[in-house]
């Protein structure tokens, strides 16, 4: 099975990054996940905790954290821009940036590629793969839109993460749930054991 890339940028909402990773793992994918330098520090701020900087260890923070076994997860630090797939000729299936910050989008969207998560969707966009942004700002300045619509043009879908009111969330974990699935709805994606909205009917 090819990869997806989950990338975490230094955006508020890093919940959103987790419980992705979690999904995908719970349906077997293989991942390949990396953590922007501002992640780490958002991650301490809402959560008050420090993820490893090493990555054999932040895979175990990971495993622990989530307590899920399954599926095959690798992870690279933001600076890495030797890792496989800062390649075309690594094969995967798809990248997600959620949350993205607009400081990491408008880096891809200029084709600035410093770190490895935007070499990673220059990569996707050059290859013709599939790849999600789910931007997280508000609200968005022109200089953003602009960004999102040079992405688009490009081949990038833009998806933020926006609540529903009409499934009836009972609490914070449904409404992130569901943000969730409709962002990786835009893969097409099989995925089993999610709770997902049916209708009122």
């Amino acid at each position: 099975m090819q990869s997806i890339v989950v990338a975490i940028t230094g955006a508020s909402a890093q919940i959103l990054g987790e419980r992705s990773i979690d999904l995908l793992l719970n349906n077997n994918y293989n991942l390949d996940v990396i953590l922007s330098k501002g992640a780490y520090k958002v991650w301490q701020s809402e959560n008050g905790i420090q993820i490893p900087l090493e990555m054999e260890k932040q895979e175990l923070f990971w495993r622990e954290r989530l307590n899920n076994s399954r599926g095959k997860l690798r992870c690279h630090k933001w600076n890495d821009n030797s890792a496989p797939i800062a390649s075309g000729s690594y094969s995967t299936e798809a990248m997600v940036i959620i949350p993205c910050s607009m400081g990491t989008l408008g880096k891809i969207s200029s084709g600035c590629t410093i770190d490895l998560i935007e070499r990673c969707a220059d990569v996707h966009l050059k290859e013709g793969r599939p790849l999600i942004i789910s931007p997280r700002e508000s609200p968005f300045n022109l200089i953003h839109i602009r960004n999102m619509e040079t992405l688009v043009l490009a081949g990038a879908k833009i998806a933020p993460c926006i609540p529903s009111w009409y499934s009836n969330p009972k609490n914070l974990d449904d409404m992130i749930d569901f943000m969730v699935v409709r962002l990786f709805d835009c893969l097409d994606l099989d995925l089993k054991n999610i709770h997902r909205w049916k209708g009122n009917a």
